[in-house]
């Protein structure tokens, strides 16, 4: 294929060789006294006409040459569902693409916006929606996005109401962020709900990609020991979530590089992480930071443990008394109750969970 910059040199050459040549010929039939014969204007233009369209193509945007490629979901060799590619974004209009970009920006930097010195608003704790949903929500296991917009609206028995995405969007506002509920017509929730959509575009409507939100463990045989996941902590978390788990703030002062894991400034007690078997799940193949589901430096053991030792540490409460209406339908690792079955609170905290997972699959 032809370098379009030679192209245009050479029609740039072709053109003046034209000229010269129809003016030495128009010269030489003046004194020649020849008639005048058609010149090469038309032949000029048709030339002129080919370079103003090979410099079109080469200050033009590439993109308005080339087929709009499909908003399409992309997987791994494994069927393992991969995030996005942001490249697409140039294909959506300009306004769409700039929303997506925002609600981008606020699940990565959530703090830096609403958060606790918020510049738009000052409305949640010093986590940001990416303390929870790794790389923007893309990461495999990673409590990722990839089921949301392909499962929404759906029945959630912890409201006994089917719920939009903006509910859950808000439900993890005011748990995981400890916040208040963002306006759903404001410029933040229709951003993030942009970007939501776009993340799970071309995932058909009920599928839940492989590698969607958190691997879930075996249970154990035992309940989850807080003390043996001190020592964990203090193996594998300190270096980025410090001894006293309060996280590293970055320079900005308003958003943290490792957010606190427990405390003021993290999530209450009726967040999904404060459930043992969630927590357990995220860190097995994501903690510490680095680690993939492919290679992953924690057993299950110590997953458990680890989670039984931050969430054994003090969380500000949450009102969750419009919580599970049906009680029948809690899961074994809610920690409050009341449940309709004997075991005890503790149980339903720590575990072990499997006695209770099998009365609740008796008849």
């Amino acid at each position: 294929m032809l370098n379009p910059l030679l192209i245009v040199l050479t029609t740039v050459l072709v053109l003046v060789v034209m000229h010269v040549v129809d003016d030495a010929l128009q010269l030489i039939r003046e004194r020649t006294g020849q008639p005048m014969a058609h010149d090469m204007r038309w032949s000029r233009r048709i030339v002129r006409a080919i370079l103003i369209v090979v410099v079109a193509q080469l200050v033009m945007p590439r993109s308005w040459f080339e087929p709009t490629p499909p908003q399409a979901a992309l997987f791994g060799p494994d069927s393992l569902w991969l995030g996005a590619d942001t490249t697409r974004l140039i294909h959506l209009d300009r306004d769409q693409r700039e929303l997506v970009r925002y609600g981008r920006e606020l699940v990565v930097n959530t703090s830096r916006y609403i958060g606790p010195h918020g510049t738009v608003m000052q409305n949640t704790n010093a986590l940001n929606c990416q303390s929870c949903h790794l790389d923007a929500g893309t990461k495999p296991w990673g409590n990722n996005y990839g089921a949301v917009w392909s499962t929404y609206p759906k029945f959630r028995a912890r409201s006994g109401a089917t719920e939009t995405v903006a509910k859950r969007v808000n439900d993890c506002v005011e748990r995981s962020l400890n916040g208040t509920a963002l306006d759903s017509t404001g410029r933040e929730m229709r951003a993030i709900l942009a970007y939501l959509e776009w993340l799970g575009s071309g995932i058909a409507r009920g599928q839940r990609p492989k590698g969607s939100g958190i691997a879930e463990l075996p249970f154990m045989d035992r309940p989850a020991d807080p003390e043996r996941g001190r020592s964990v902590f203090e193996a594998k978390c300190v270096s980025c979530h410090g001894a006293d788990g309060q996280g590293l703030l970055q320079d900005d002062g308003l958003t943290y590089q490792y957010p606190p894991l427990w405390g003021p400034l993290s999530y209450n007690s009726g967040a999904g992480l404060y459930r043992l078997s969630r927590f357990a799940g995220y860190v097995k193949n994501n903690m510490p930071q680095g680690v993939t589901h492919e290679a992953p430096q924690l057993s299950d053991e110590e997953a458990w443990d680890v989670a039984a030792y931050v969430n054994a540490q003090t969380h500000p409460g949450a009102d969750l008394s419009n919580d599970w209406p049906d009680i029948r339908l809690k899961p074994v690792d809610h920690p409050f109750g009341p449940f309709t079955d004997t075991f005890p609170e503790t149980q339903h905290k720590f575990g072990p969970f499997g006695p209770i997972a099998a009365q609740y699959k008796k008849p």
